[in-house]
């Protein structure tokens, strides 16, 4: 079984969000989700998140893609949830292109997603404060 991990804040789930979700499931047979917490997203700079993390959470398990949800904590946690799920592949959007490619020393396939064009959460918080 081929086990694939991604992470996110997943605020204002939305359409980018879900092909996300979806490309990362059709890259494997399991997909493990991490949706970062509250303090963890403040912390990394995220002062405007709408949406506590078990709403999140919640959304991104109505989306369906979601084999098993993990609570991202603390910074290198992805290193440790690699090697405590044995997984295969970690995707990310290609925002994040290059970043994560340290991950590759973990044994573990790194590969970017293509955003979704024209939409982003930042871009519905400005129309919301319109």
């Amino acid at each position: 079984m081929k086990k694939v991990i991604t992470y996110g804040t997943y605020d204002l789930l939305h359409q980018g969000h879900i092909n996300l979700l979806k490309r990362a499931k059709e890259l494997g047979d399991y997909l493990i989700v991490g949706v970062t917490n509250d303090s963890f997203d403040r912390e990394r700079g995220k002062l405007n998140v709408r949406n506590n993390v078990l709403e999140r959470v919640d959304a991104v398990k109505a989306t369906g893609y979601a084999d098993q949800i993990v609570i991202e904590d603390y910074v290198g946690q992805k290193i440790d949830d690699i090697q405590k799920y044995n997984v295969d592949i970690f995707a990310i959007g290609s925002d994040w292109e290059g970043k994560f490619d340290f991950l590759k020393e973990e044994g573990v396939a790194v590969v970017y997603l293509p955003r979704t064009p024209e939409i982003s959460t930042t871009q519905i918080k400005q129309e919301l404060h319109k």
